[in-house]
């Protein structure tokens, strides 16, 4: 009866005692793979469906970047009619050029940002720009409120008529001082992002912005917007 207990004993230890002597890599072999998920941005989705074929991948890019791709074209031309234009203009560019975006060169946002400047100083320099400034109740956020002081002028700004006079101050600055203040206190984008852009160094986005919102409060107070 011993001898059976030691048997049976042995025979129950024996898969253990295997696993005993086991080295970690053979360990790590016998144990079951856990399958996980690597994490992709919602942007990086849409544009994988987007490469891929996907029917309704375009439509739905288009959906969600267009509030943001037409606020940044209406601010820096100030007219209603080019912004839906160069809205367009910019998806198509983007439909052409998608496969040349790289998650690795930094997110989709900035990169469509970037590629939405680029057209829009083409369109600068083409056309010179019409200083038109439209309505855009219902079509642009109420400005949110900020909280630098005056030379932050849109900071006491709110509604209809504030979006115009600030639209119509915009229009008075050069446009790289422009872009600088829209894609920053209007898109509230991070100085690395817009520097990326801007294609230039973090302290000269810093520099444009502080010369832009200095000379955008001396122009809303030479209209009365700002005391």
């Amino acid at each position: 009866m011993a001898a059976i207990a030691t048997d049976r004993q042995g025979t129950m230890l024996g898969g253990a005692s295997t696993l005993l002597r086991a080295t970690p890599a053979r360990l790590w072999g016998m144990l079951p793979v856990r399958k996980t998920q690597t994490f992709m941005d919602p942007d990086q989705q849409l544009v994988e469906r987007c490469l891929a074929g996907e029917e309704n991948a375009w439509e739905d890019l288009v959906k969600v970047h267009t509030r943001r791709v037409y606020a940044i074209c209406y601010r820096f031309t100030g007219s209603d009619h080019a912004a839906q234009d160069l809205t367009q203009d910019v998806f198509l560019r983007v439909f052409k050029s998608l496969r040349s975006y790289r998650l690795g060169e930094g997110s989709f946002a900035v990169w469509l940002s970037r590629l939405a400047r680029n057209l829009l100083i083409d369109h600068y320099r083409r056309s010179k720009l019409e200083r038109v400034t439209d309505s855009i109740e219902g079509q642009l956020p109420m400005l949110e409120e900020k909280t630098s002081g005056s030379t932050r002028a849109d900071s006491i700004l709110a509604g209809r008529e504030a979006s115009e006079v600030l639209q119509a101050g915009l229009q008075k600055l050069s446009p790289e001082l422009r872009e600088a203040v829209i894609l920053r206190d209007l898109e509230e984008m991070e100085y690395k992002e817009i520097a990326q852009v801007l294609n230039v160094p973090e302290g000269t986005v810093k520099s444009r912005l502080n010369r832009g919102r200095a000379e955008l409060g001396r122009v809303l107070r030479l209209r009365g917007a700002v005391a």
